[in-house]
């Protein structure tokens, strides 16, 4: 029955094939500048401030899981571990993989990046998210391996407006969020604020989280200045795997939590300001001078030591572009520069367990600075044929300062003093062609690669005294079409290919592995089909293979990687399907169906989880033209299921999703 849901889920997103558009047809992230999406010759899709408002998503993964080819695994609270066109990866590669952008600028600076870096965006306010699937470090650079996903913050509106929404549900959450926003002459301000309260599915699982979001334009015609500020509090008890099948399936046991202690505390700030100015007729200047600072710290209750672990950084940097647009020939370049100081230190305060002994384990500061310079031309050659190249080139330098002993403690391997260098490139080219008005192919090359991050080179243990990590990259040919069908049928299509090297990662006996292969070829299909003027259609399917392209005996056998296996936490089966129902301008419903495929659980692919698929609806009324009240019911067919399922030491080990959820809530805006 699972297999007949997911099948008909996918013949459901192949056959009604279209892409989740902008409502205005523009996008940002492709050239860090608006663009119309139908000439970007790559996979985008963008999820619009209306779509953000219907869903009023508890995690950001209820938001992400509409576009193709993009899956996040829910952990506790506010974690995430993410898959973009890729397996769900964990610790560095999880961390280093995916690039995690709020208004273009990173979050996290390359190299101290936190696998669940999107609990610090502020999603909840957004005016469009938008996830480019892929490779795109021609003009992002580090961390851009298998996609990136950019939260755009709202523009301050014309007039003076009010916006505030609260919220609550069976589970015992709360939620408000509240904007103000206008122009008067050359400044524009917006102002948002988002607080959630949970007492949490599972037990001593409680969440409190605080956003804030300030912006300032200034615009008088012939210079713009656009200032951002974001600041993020986030205090959570955390929850850990359950253990076993029996224990998913048990409406009560699936709430317990063997990990009281554990909790995570974590404050970040960001501030950035964009200048744009013209430099002649066809060519405009573009700087982002930006600052960062994030502290965090939980205990490790994922191992045995369960120590304390604090780490943060504080970062400077500059982003710039010159756009020079003449004729057919359009030109793109810069230089992004970027200074980073951050810490890490793990103390276990338990008696020693095992080889993990008490005391510090850890205690270092690394300096890191990194320069970039890239170019992006695009030429057309033809009425209907454009061509674009791209190059970018990376230099990190990392300085690792340890402040304890050079020696071993226990299990744990603390380096002397070092500097490390990386330098890499990535390229990129594309070929796109208009079929007609309404319809376009395009194949494209692109190389995404990235330092490792400081945590795989300097947070060792002592069997991990092998090759050091080195800088990860991934050739990936992608083929697509995007087009029209008549007034009623948009359709996206993209096939790709992918092929991994230098993927670093710890194997079952918790050596390093510094030179792994993987290989990713799928398809993906985003639409959309107006069955009525009332009712509409969508659809994201994706169908995907990610597996090993080498040998790994280990001493733990049932941990072997052998080649052409499929790498863990890699569903080949994605969709997600919406029909949406608009009677009249106030009433508004939706029915969402989310369908995950199986997945094996370990490297030797002896475990699996089954899949699930989840039935979700949502429906607005508006009271009267400033208020409407709207209703939602999660997980209807009350499904036991895992947000992310795992088999490690022995045992079956599932994070599990919550039960039906009732929640209401009231929405005003003036």
């Amino acid at each position: 029955m699972k297999n007949l849901s997911v099948f008909c889920a996918c013949l459901l997103s192949v056959t009604t094939l279209t892409p989740v558009l902008a409502e205005d047809g523009i996008v940002v992230t492709a050239e860090r500048r608006a663009t119309a999406l139908s000439d970007v010759p790559q996979s985008i899709t963008a999820i619009t401030a209306n779509d953000i408002e219907l869903i009023d998503a508890d995690h950001i993964s209820e938001i992400l899981s509409r576009a193709p080819g993009v899956t996040l695994h829910r952990g506790s609270g506010a974690e995430q571990l993410t898959a973009i066109r890729s397996p769900v990866l964990t610790s560095g590669a999880g961390a280093g993989s995916f690039l995690f952008l709020e208004n273009g600028v990173a979050i996290r600076s390359a190299g101290f990046a936190n696998i669940n870096g999107l609990f610090d965006a502020h999603y909840e306010i957004a005016d469009r998210i938008e996830i480019v699937r892929g490779p795109s470090g021609a003009l992002y650079g580090a961390n851009a391996i298998h996609g990136v996903v950019n939260v755009l913050t709202p523009s301050p509106s014309e007039n003076f407006s009010v916006f505030a929404e609260a919220y609550g549900d069976t589970q015992d959450r709360y939620k408000f969020k509240g904007s103000v926003s206008g122009t008067e002459g050359a400044n524009g301000l917006y102002a948002a604020a988002s607080v959630t309260t949970e007492a949490g599915y599972r037990v001593d699982a409680g969440l409190d989280q605080q956003k804030l979001t300030l912006r300032h334009v200034y615009d008088d015609g012939r210079v713009s200045v656009d200032t951002i500020f974001s600041f993020d509090n986030l205090e959570q008890e955390t929850a850990g795997f359950i253990f076993g099948a029996a224990t998913l399936k048990d409406k009560e046991l699936r709430k317990t939590n063997d990990f009281p202690q554990a909790y995570r505390d974590a404050k970040a700030a960001r501030l950035q300001s964009t200048i744009e100015f013209d430099a002649g007729e066809q060519t405009r200047i573009q700087v982002t001078p930006y600052a960062r600072w994030s502290e965090m710290e939980f205990p490790q209750h994922f191992l045995p030591s369960n120590a304390l672990e604090k780490n943060g950084h504080k970062s400077v940097g500059v982003q710039s572009a010159v756009y020079h647009d003449v004729g057919p020939l359009s030109l793109i370049a810069g230089i992004d520069a970027e200074y980073t100081d951050g810490f890490l230190s793990e103390f276990q305060s338990m008696p020693q367990v095992f080889s993990y002994t008490p005391g510090l384990h850890y205690d270092y500061d690394v300096k890191a600075v990194n320069a970039s310079g890239f170019v992006q031309g695009e030429h057309a050659l033809g009425p209907r044929t454009t061509a674009s190249a791209a190059i970018r080139v990376d230099g990190t330098i990392y300085k690792y300062d340890n402040m304890t002993d050079s020696d071993v403690v226990g299990r744990f391997l603390r380096l002397p003093d070092q500097t490390d260098r990386f330098v890499t490139a990535s390229p990129k080219f594309s070929l796109r062609h208009e079929l007609d008005d309404d319809a376009s192919v395009y194949v494209s090359y692109a190389r995404g690669a990235r330092p490792p991050q400081t945590t795989d080179l300097y947070r060792l243990q002592i069997n991990q005294t092998g090759d050091q990590a080195r800088p990860e990259t991934i050739d990936a040919v992608e083929l697509g079409f995007r087009g029209a069908f008549g007034e009623r049928i948009n359709l996206e299509l993209a096939g790709f290919f992918m092929d991994k090297d230098n993927f670093f990662f710890r194997d079952a006996d918790g050596f390093n592995v510094a030179d792994g292969k993987t290989r990713h070829v799928g398809v993906e299909a985003d639409v959309r089909i107006d069955l009525l003027k009332t009712l509409t259609l969508q659809s994201a399917f994706t169908y995907a293979k990610h597996t090993y392209r080498f040998d790994r005996p280990v001493g733990n056998a049932t941990e072997a990687i052998s080649f052409g296996d499929d790498v863990d936490t890699a569903p080949r089966v994605m969709a997600n399907t919406r029909l949406q129902w608009r009677p009249v301008d106030r009433i508004m419903a939706e029915a969402e169906w989310v369908a995950m495929g199986s997945y094996f659980t370990d490297a030797a692919n002896d475990h699996k989880y089954e899949g699930h698929d989840i039935f979700n609806l949502r429906a607005e009324l508006g009271l009267t033209e400033a208020l409407a009240a709207f209703v939602m019911v999660r997980n209807v067919t009350n499904e036991l299921y895992a947000e992310r399922a795992d088999f490690a030491f022995g045992n079956d080990r599932y994070f599990p999703g919550e039960t039906r959820t009732f929640g209401f809530g009231l929405r005003y805006r003036n």
